[in-house]
């Protein structure tokens, strides 16, 4: 949000009730992975934005009195634009002393809470990050695939595969990428991933290099799709694989063959 913006939704010094806003990583979905202080904070809160990945487990652990608002972004179908959240916390954060940004996953892990916290902190709005599991460490680990391993991988990458609409640019290397880590788990690249595999060929990984596309990380349906570069895209195709989803690259999915 613009200054402007902020001046606009900051009450006057002289008739401001200036509570707390807490941005809460929910986790990749399986409500066992949400942290203590997240939740007893989802217990006592009085106001919660979420996000549209958060569980039906752990929206259940919010205060029965408490105001919901949802919150959530899907490709092509925001329930509020993120100015609009940024907007609605600050005024909430004026009427109520405890106001929980709920976040799938962790808030600075490409869940914008970065931004958010940049503009609450603007708006002289008091805020604690409570940091949450990430899909891409979870998601991974409950297929069976640790991300690093003495004799697989010593190094791993972690990268979007949605950049933000209206950059000048962009920003990612992936020529870079590939020849910089052994692993490679790319958020949100579903899309993409017609546009991404070639480009990291090109950067010399081999079309064998094994891929695993996981959906539904730590829930109780969550599905993987495995294959190498030279195949994955025709095979979400073929399988009509759906987001939401993350990608492993690399020589650490054959660990799943050798337990």
């Amino acid at each position: 949000m613009t200054n402007t913006d902020l001046q606009q939704v900051i009450k006057p010094a002289s008739d401001r009730f200036l509570g707390k806003v807490y941005l809460v990583g929910a986790g990749p979905g399986d409500s066992g992975l949400m942290t203590l202080k997240g939740k007893a904070l989802l217990e006592t809160c009085d106001v919660v934005l979420y996000d549209a990945l958060v569980s039906d487990e752990i929206l259940a652990m919010i205060n029965p009195i408490a105001e919901k608002i949802h919150a959530g972004k899907r490709r092509g179908n925001h329930s509020l634009l993120q100015e609009e959240t940024t907007k609605l916390l600050i005024e909430k954060a004026q009427e109520h002393s405890i106001v929980v940004r709920l976040k799938g996953g962790d808030p600075f892990i490409f869940g914008r809470g970065g931004e958010e916290l940049a503009d609450l902190r603007t708006a002289g709005i008091a805020v604690e990050v409570v940091p949450g599991i990430t899909s891409g460490i979870a998601a991974p680990a409950y297929a069976g695939i640790p991300l690093t391993h003495r004799d697989f991988s010593s190094s791993v990458i972690f990268v979007t595969g949605h950049e933000s609409a209206g950059k000048y640019r962009p920003q990612i290397n992936w020529t870079a990428i590939a020849q910089a880590a052994e692993t490679i788990v790319v958020y949100m690249g579903l899309h993409n991933l017609g546009e991404i595999v070639p480009k990291v060929i090109a950067a010399g990984l081999p079309e064998t290099t094994p891929v695993a596309l996981i959906r539904q990380g730590t829930r109780a349906d969550q599905s993987e799709l495995i294959g190498c570069l030279g195949n994955i895209v025709e095979l979400v195709q073929e399988s009509n694989f759906t987001p939401p989803a993350i990608a492993v690259i690399g020589n650490i999915v054959n660990f799943r063959n050798c337990v």
